[in-house]
């Protein structure tokens, strides 16, 4: 509905993505804006504009950043509740709205669910009303169920994730939040302060009886840890987590990042304290900067030149064309992507192996039939030119089925090296 109205062009489609990750930054600024002071809230607020995993989203054409951003609406609702003495009928309307919304949105967005238990249970405002919590997360689990049926249906379309070693310590430690190494590196350390220091208040009023009170910690590092904990420590059972999955959960982390430039800059000697916590803020937007430039390259999305292919082939292609897409590599990096993203570069060319469309697949991609069985089907006859796209991916080229045309007597005539792919002219 969205291209119909307003076009396929690369901004229509990521525009809403852009303008959840502004809900997302703004519902930041609001909620640790109770907890602190408007420098500290703007902090969470920049913090979550530039961490790597949410920029990436946020110029998507997906629904991640969207569900970051009912994420962090949900745990300001929850926060603004917790704040009202009455009984917050329209928040609890709200908050089970948004969990709905989320969940339908996307399914995994249900792990959030714990997390906000964890929040209510150690919030005294909110757990003097934890009846209301479970009624209202009850009834959105509810108004979700169907999703939740559909998903189990449909499970075969990330079926692929169970052969993919997804749950490493470089995924989770640096590609789920942070992308490059130096970037993770710096936001751990902040994370580890911002622990560190809230354990030693949790034990120290434990020991002395004084209550701790809801606290932003609390929400954040709930929000944090819980999801995307559950996901990976459900990863031998039940194959389902890819690092773009912790995408709710990452507007938390930039939180407790400013929480822990907070602890700096309130350490016992207060001018050190501000020159840690000035330096720490300083090489978290300069470690941004890179991955930032990284992210808006023209082939950041897995090197892949989808419009570059789409360009050559409108251009050079004549009526009568075959094409013959590598169907040997991962789903997300084939090149035949390049036709789906813009079919009518390729109007001049048969699809010589498509099977099933992927509007009428059973999953999100295109099914094909191998060379030689094409080639039974006739599917070769009269088709003296076969433009062949190959993906090269980190400066590896793919060879996949060349030796099958060959062998149907097709010799390369014609080669265009590309940034993430090899455009090949065969002809008999």
């Amino acid at each position: 509905a969205w291209i119909d109205v307003f076009g396929p062009s690369a901004f229509s489609i990521r525009f809403p993505s852009a303008l959840a990750m502004g809900v997302c930054a703004a519902a930041v600024v609001w909620m640790c804006g109770r907890f602190g002071t408007l420098r500290f809230a703007v902090l969470a607020g920049v913090f979550t504009a530039i961490l790597p995993r949410l920029i990436f989203s946020g110029e998507e054409a997906r629904s991640y950043a969207m569900t970051a951003a009912l994420a962090a609406v949900l745990c300001a609702i929850l926060v603004e509740i917790a704040r009202r003495e009455s009984r917050a009928l329209g928040g609890w309307i709200a908050y089970s709205a948004v969990l709905t919304v989320g969940i339908w949105l996307f399914l995994y967005f249900a792990l959030m669910v714990p997390a906000l238990a964890v929040i209510v249970l150690c919030s005294p405002p909110l757990r003097r009303r934890w009846r209301a919590a479970a009624v209202s997360t009850g009834a959105a689990l509810v108004l979700a169920s169907p999703l939740a049926w559909f998903g189990f249906l449909q499970r075969r379309q990330i079926a692929f994730i169970a052969v993919r070693e997804s749950v490493t310590p470089e995924v989770v430690l640096r590609n789920m939040w942070f992308q490059e190494w130096w970037f993770a590196v710096i936001a751990w350390a902040l994370i580890l302060v911002a622990v560190i220091f809230f354990v030693r208040e949790a034990v120290h009023a434990r020991r002395s009886g004084a209550p701790l009170g809801m606290r932003l910690e609390t929400v954040a590092l709930s929000w944090m840890v819980l999801p995307m904990g559950i996901l990976i420590a459900a990863s031998p059972l039940v194959s389902g987590y890819t690092a773009r999955y912790g995408t709710f959960s990452a507007p938390a982390v930039a939180i407790v990042m400013a929480l822990g430039v907070q602890r700096l800059a309130r350490l016992p000697r207060p001018r050190l304290g501000v020159v840690l916590a000035a330096v720490s803020v300083a090489a978290v937007v300069i470690a941004a900067v890179p991955v930032a430039a990284l992210q808006r390259g023209p082939y950041a999305k897995n090197q892949s030149d989808w419009n570059d292919i789409a360009a050559y082939i409108s251009a050079h292609a004549v009526p009568g064309d075959g094409i013959v897409f590598d169907d040997g590599a991962r789903p997300s990096q084939r090149t035949r992507l390049a036709k789906a993203t813009d079919p009518t570069a390729f109007r001049n060319v048969t699809d010589l192996l498509l099977k099933t469309p992927f509007q009428k697949s059973y999953t999100w991609y295109d099914q094909t039939y191998g060379i030689p069985r094409a080639s039974g089907m006739g599917r070769f006859d009269g088709v003296d030119r076969v433009w062949v796209v190959e993906l090269k991916f980190a400066g590896v080229e793919d060879t996949w089925g060349l030796e099958q045309l060959q062998s149907l007597g097709y010799h390369e005539t014609r080669r265009v090296d590309g940034a993430g792919s090899v455009i090949l002219l065969y002809e008999r």
